[in-house]
């Protein structure tokens, strides 16, 4: 059964509630910086299966994951490498989403989608931030919609598909804006950018070279 939670419910009370909800593998649909995400305990291989099932997502699509201070990266990564810590410098905390090497055996497999890379963003403010913090553990935060169908902006569109399959939907109501993260890898010290959001070619090109 899913919970409902309204934006004037969501208080100190509510938000110990839900993390320890998060950290137990429990599903959240919360607003992010950019979009709705459905999240949950990046530690926990069921309940990352779940979203999966849940959303519809192809099992070779890896998930995107939120955590709230750079401590938290070096846990679950093998390394940062100059060019990756200037974009950790320039441009953290903003919707800019980093493929890094990870480290073995921490991060379920099923995360990655199986690859050597943990795809990160850094939040330092708002709802998810308190909850990242709160919890103590990374949150993954694919977006909140079915598989193929419109971004997770629309939260009467987000229970319509989502309702009765999660554990929690925190009303926010509507989100503006759509804008989705750009995602980037360092290659040789070069840019690749896997994905234009927020952020874009420009400003990233400033910072570091394009391949």
């Amino acid at each position: 059964m899913t919970k409902y939670l309204k934006k004037e419910e969501i208080d100190e009370a509510a938000i110990i509630e839900i993390s320890k909800a998060l950290k137990e593998g429990k599903l959240v649909v919360f607003p992010t910086d950019t979009v709705y995400g459905i999240g949950t305990n990046a530690y926990n291989k069921e309940a990352c299966e779940r979203i999966y099932e849940v959303k519809g997502r192809p099992n070779n699509k890896p998930l995107i994951m939120l955590i709230s201070d750079v401590s938290m990266l070096k846990e679950i990564v093998e390394y940062i490498t100059p060019a990756e810590q200037k974009l950790i410098d320039n441009f953290w905390p903003e919707a800019l989403t980093i493929k890094f090497k990870k480290k073995n055996g921490i991060i379920p497999n099923i995360v990655s989608a199986s690859d050597e890379y943990l795809r990160v963003r850094l939040v330092n403010k708002g709802l998810i931030y308190n909850l990242i913090k709160t919890s103590k553990v990374p949150i993954v935060a694919p977006s909140a919609n079915l598989s193929g169908s419109q971004t997770g902006t629309k939260i009467k569109n987000i229970i319509n598909e989502l309702g009765g399959k999660v554990d929690y939907i925190l009303n926010y109501g509507d989100l503006e804006s759509d804008t989705v993260s750009t995602i980037v890898q360092v290659i040789e010290e070069k840019l690749l950018i896997i994905r234009e959001g927020k952020i874009k070619k420009e400003e990233l090109a400033k910072i570091i070279p394009l391949l």
